[in-house]
C-alpha cells in the first residue's frame, strides 16, 4: 500500500440539514416504517380528537347555550368523553411506538459505531483520544437520543394536531385563519438563524466534553504521578478551564433555545388580538354567531401550544443532527489494513519471518525504516535492540499488518502479508508485550481472551505453563477472581505472567515479545523469563528488549539504528566486533564481571 492511501483524508459527510435527515431516515428509519405507520395512524385520532373538541365549541354555544336545546346538552358531553377516552389511549400508543423507534434508532446507531471501531486501524486510535471517543457513545448518542424521541413524537403529534386545527380554522372561516396566521411568517428567519446557532454551539460542546473526559481519563489513570509530582494545581487549573469553557457554551445554548419561547408568545398575542379584533366586530355586526367565533378562538389557542411546541422542537432537532454527523463522521470511516479483493488464508508450513528491502513512514514525510531485511527463520529466536525510536517496535508492527509497508515485502513462509486474510494473519501470532492489556473481568476471563471458547482444563494448563497457577490459586475466588481494571488488583510480574497464559492459550506459531520484562523487578522477571522460555519453545519468536541480559541467548541478534540494520549476529559474535552493539553492552554492563559464556565463545571460534 502505498503512503498515499494510507494518509489519504477523510471525507466528512454532509452537515447541511437536508442530507442529514435523508441518511437518518434511509439508513435507520426506514426499518421501522410499520411501527411509524401504527404511530402515526394514533397522533392522527390524537389531533383529530383535539380538533373535534374545538368544533363542539359552536353547538355548545349556539344551539345549548342559545336556543336551550335539552338533548344537545346531553349528547354533547358524551361525545367530548368518547373523545377524551380514544386521544387518551391514541396518546399513549404513538408516544410508546414513537419513543421505541427513537431508542432503536441510537441503539443500532451505537451497535453499527462499535462494530465500525474495532475495525478501525491501530493508527485511527492513536490520533484519536479515548475520551473522544467515547463521548460518541455517550453524549453524541445521548443528544441524538433525546432528539429521536422528543423530537420524532412531538413533531409528530404536534405537527398533525396543528394541522388538523389549523384546517379546522380554514374551514369556519378561511379570512379570519389567514388574519390569525398573519404574523407567524415573521418568525421564520429568526427561527433558521436560532437553529444554525444551536447546531454550531452543540457541535463545539461535544468536542470540549470530549476534551473533558480525556483528561479526566488520563489524571484518574496517572493519580500516582500527579501527587509524585504535587501536580494537583495544575490540573485542577486544567479542569478548571474546560469546565469554564463547557459552561459558557450550555449557557449560549440555553440563551438560543430559549429565545423561541418570547417569540411565539409575542406572535402568538398579536394574533389571538387581530382574531378578537376582527371576528369581535363580525359578531356585534351579526355576521357570525358567538358559537362559529368562541369555535374559531378554542382552535386556535388549542393551536398555539402545538405550533409553540414545534419551534421549541427545532432547537432538539438541530442539537440533535449536531450529534448525528459527528457520528456519521466515524461511521464513514473506511480501514486503509483490510483485506484485498483476493486475499487468501494464511497456510502456515513452518513461520519463517521474511522482511525484504521494507521502507516504512508514519505519514509526516519522515522515513522510519530505510531498506530494512529481517530473516526470522522457522523455530528461531530472533532480538531487535537499539535506541530508543530507533524503529524495533515499527518493524514488530509490520507482520500483523498494524501498518502497511511503503516499499519491500514482508512473508511468512513466502506469503505476502499484504495478500492474507486478517483474520489468518493474526490468528497465526502471539503478542506478548510492556503493556499488559487485562479487562475487568475474571481471570478465567482474561486468559481465555487468547482463545475463545476454550476449556476450564485447557484455561489452568495455559496459566500452569506460565508459572501463574500457583498465584491464582491463591486468590480470593482462584480463577473467577476479578482483576480489575487493567489488572490493578495484581503485581506487575502477575499481570505479565496472564499475558503469557493468554498466548499460550493461543498457541499461535509465531510469537512476538515487545519489551515484556523490562518494566518487572528482578524476582518478577526471573518467574516471568521462566514462564517465556516454555512459551518460546518451537515458535518462531521476535524479541524487543533494552535489557540486553534477556537476549543474549537469541539466534540472531539485529542492531536498529535510526530506522536501518547496522549490525547483526549472535551476542558472542556482536561483542567480538566491537561495534554499536558492543557499545550499548558495555554501558549497561558497566563493572559487571560477567564475560562471553563459554558456548557462544566456542561458537565463535568455530
Amino acid at each position: 500500500m502505498s503512503a498515499d492511501t494510507k494518509t489519504k483524508p477523510h471525507v466528512e459527510f454532509s452537515h447541511e440539514t437536508g442530507p442529514l435527515l435523508r441518511r437518518l431516515v434511509g439508513e435507520f428509519l426506514r426499518p421501522h416504517m410499520g411501527k411509524m405507520a401504527l404511530a402515526f395512524l394514533a397522533m392522527g385520532l390524537v389531533a383529530a380528537s383535539t380538533a373535534a373538541n374545538a368544533w363542539l365549541m359552536q353547538p355548545l354555544m349556539d344551539k345549548v347555550f342559545v336556543e336551550r336545546d335539552q338533548n344537545l346538552l346531553l349528547m354533547i358531553p358524551i361525545g367530548i368523553i368518547i373523545l377524551a377516552v380514544v386521544k387518551g389511549f391514541a396518546g399513549y400508543g404513538q408516544s410508546v411506538w414513537m419513543t421505541t423507534v427513537g431508542q432503536r434508532i441510537v441503539a443500532d446507531i451505537q451497535l453499527k459505531l462499535f462494530a465500525r471501531l474495532m475495525r478501525a486501524d491501530i493508527a485511527f486510535f492513536h490520533a484519536n483520544p479515548t475520551g473522544t471517543l467515547i463521548t460518541r457513545f455517550t453524549n453524541d448518542a445521548g443528544m441524538l437520543r433525546a432528539c429521536a424521541t422528543t423530537v420524532l413524537a412531538g413533531l409528530g403529534k404536534e405537527a398533525v394536531t396543528a394541522v388538523f386545527l389549523v384546517a379546522l380554522m380554514f374551514y369556519q372561516d378561511w379570512l379570519l385563519a389567514i388574519i390569525a396566521f398573519v404574523a407567524f411568517p415573521v418568525a421564520l428567519r429568526p427561527m433558521q438563524r436560532i437553529g444554525k446557532r444551536m447546531r454550531r454551539v452543540s457541535a463545539n460542546t461535544q468536542v470540549e466534553t470530549g476534551q473533558f473526559i480525556t483528561i479526566l481519563n488520563q489524571t484518574f489513570q496517572g493519580a500516582r504521578y500527579v501527587k509524585a509530582y504535587g501536580m494537583e494545581d495544575y490540573e485542577q487549573g486544567r479542569v478548571a478551564r474546560i469546565i469554564e469553557s463547557l459552561y459558557r457554551l450550555v449557557e449560549k445554548a440555553q440563551r438560543a433555545r430559549s429565545i423561541s419561547s418570547p417569540l411565539m408568545e409575542s406572535l402568538g398575542g398579536i394574533a389571538i388580538a387581530l382574531v378578537i379584533l376582527y371576528g369581535g366586530h363580525q359578531v356585534l355586526v351579526g355576521g357570525r354567531t358567538p358559537g362559529a367565533f368562541f369555535s374559531f378562538i378554542t382552535a386556535l389557542l388549542l393551536a398555539y401550544q402545538p405550533l409553540k411546541t414545534l419551534a421549541n422542537l427545532n432547537a432538539n432537532l438541530q442539537e440533535g443532527l449536531a450529534a448525528a454527523q459527528r457520528l456519521f463522521t466515524v461511521l464513514d470511516i473506511e480501514p486503509a489494513i483490510r483485506d484485498s479483493a483476493d486475499a487468501k488464508p494464511l497456510a502456515i508450513n513452518r513461520g519463517a519471518v521474511h522482511f525484504d528491502k521494507v521502507q516504512f513512514s508514519y505519514g509526516e514525510g519522515i522515513a522510519a525504516l530505510k531498506d530494512v531485511t529481517i530473516d526470522v527463520p522457522a523455530g528461531k529466536t530472533v532480538a531487535l535492540v537499539g535506541a530508543s525510536g530507533a524503529g524495533k517496535s515499527t518493524i514488530m508492527n509490520l507482520i500483523p499488518r498494524f501498518y502497511d509497508i511503503d516499499a519491500g515485502a514482508v512473508t511468512i513462509d513466502g506469503q505476502d502479508v499484504r495478500n492474507l486474510t486478517l483474520a489468518s494473519l493474526r490468528g497465526a501470532i502471539g503478542l506478548v508485550s510492556q503493556e499488559v492489556s487485562l479487562f475487568d473481568d475474571t481471570v478465567r476471563g482474561n486468559i481465555a481472551y487468547g482463545r475463545f471458547g476454550a476449556s476450564d482444563a485447557e484455561i489452568e494448563a495455559a496459566a500452569k505453563a506460565a508459572a501463574a497457577h500457583d498465584f491464582i490459586c491463591a486468590l480470593p475466588q482462584g480463577y473467577d477472581t476479578f482483576v480489575g481494571e487493567q489488572g490493578v488488583k495484581l503485581s506487575g510480574g502477575q499481570r505479565q505472567r496472564l499475558s503469557i497464559a493468554r498466548a499460550m492459550l493461543k498457541n499461535a506459531p509465531i510469537l512476538l515479545l515487545d519489551e515484556a520484562t523490562s518494566a518487572l523487578d528482578t524476582e518478577s522477571e526471573r518467574q516471568v523469563q521462566t514462564a517465556l522460555k516454555t512459551l518460546m519453545e518451537g515458535r518462531t519468536t521476535l524479541v524487543i528488549a533494552h535489557r540486553l541480559s534477556t537476549v543474549q541467548e537469541a539466534d540472531i541478534i539485529y542492531v536498529i539504528d535510526d530506522g536501518r540494520i547496522v549490525e547483526q549476529g549472535t551476542h558472542a559474535e556482536l561483542i567480538r566486533r566491537d561495534g554499536t552493539y558492543a557499545r550499548l553492552h558495555a554501558l549497561q554492563f558497566v563493572g559487571d564481571e560477567r564475560r562471553v559464556p563459554a558456548d557462544d565463545e566456542a561458537r565463535v571460534q568455530a
